[in-house]
């Protein structure tokens, strides 16, 4: 593959290694919505959808009329398909750097705080004052848990609230370090290394192919 491709494929995703590694460094639990991490995530496979299908099926008229800033519309067209994939997801609030037996009782708390009639049913936490219903899910691999709803019927604003008073009360709580957070960064890293090093190696030839890519 020619160097600005690897580049323009791979410099999202080790970028996206880099602040997913950092964040399992971290000495705190991370709260994240659902749609940040998938957006998250839709950022980091960028590089290969302008890489590929969006190099691959390019119009030619398009390039002879609006010129570099095509790519400014396919990139916008990207975006805009990413969001309506994130938005139309099941809310669900990712929190890395913690386990559920750390969890449960940090969120038994804060569910009674928000909701008096909040009940559990084993791994199930149901809210009906903020139509919230939740199952939590454990990825013990990665010290992250999930609270992915349960049901069609939920209040996108009873999530929010949700996810705001738990960044709020796990800002002050000490997590363990997930070790696995260093390869991710050791990964992300070697494979930024690799990319500098191919630019340095051929930065004439990327330049040139980087005229021809715009120009296509």
């Amino acid at each position: 593959m020619d160097p600005l491709y690897l580049i323009v494929a791979f410099t999202p995703l080790a970028v996206y290694l880099l602040v997913l590694g950092y964040i399992n460094l971290s000495w705190h639990p991370v709260v994240m919505s659902g749609f940040q991490d998938a957006a998250f995530v839709g950022a980091a496979i960028s590089g290969f959808a302008v890489a590929g299908p969006l190099e691959l099926f390019l119009p030619y008229e398009a390039t002879q009329r609006f010129g570099p800033f095509v790519w400014v519309l396919l990139i916008a067209i990207y975006a805009f398909v990413v969001t309506l994939v994130v938005l139309m997801m099941r809310p669900r609030v990712v929190l890395f750097n913690t386990s559920p037996e750390q969890l449960r009782p940090i969120l038994a708390n804060v569910a009674q705080q928000l909701d008096r009639q909040a009940r559990w049913a084993g791994d199930n936490l149901v809210l009906p004052q903020l139509g919230i219903q939740l199952h939590l899910e454990r990825f013990l691999v990665m010290r992250n848990v999930q609270l992915v709803s349960a049901g069609g019927q939920q209040d996108f604003s009873g999530w929010r609230k949700l996810e705001k008073t738990l960044r709020r009360e796990l800002r002050h709580t000490e997590a363990v370090v997930n070790p696995r957070g260093a390869g991710l960064m050791i990964a992300g890293i070697f494979l930024m290394g690799l990319l500098i090093l191919s630019f340095v190696r051929d930065q004439h030839a990327v330049a040139q192919l980087w005229q021809e890519f715009l120009q296509r």
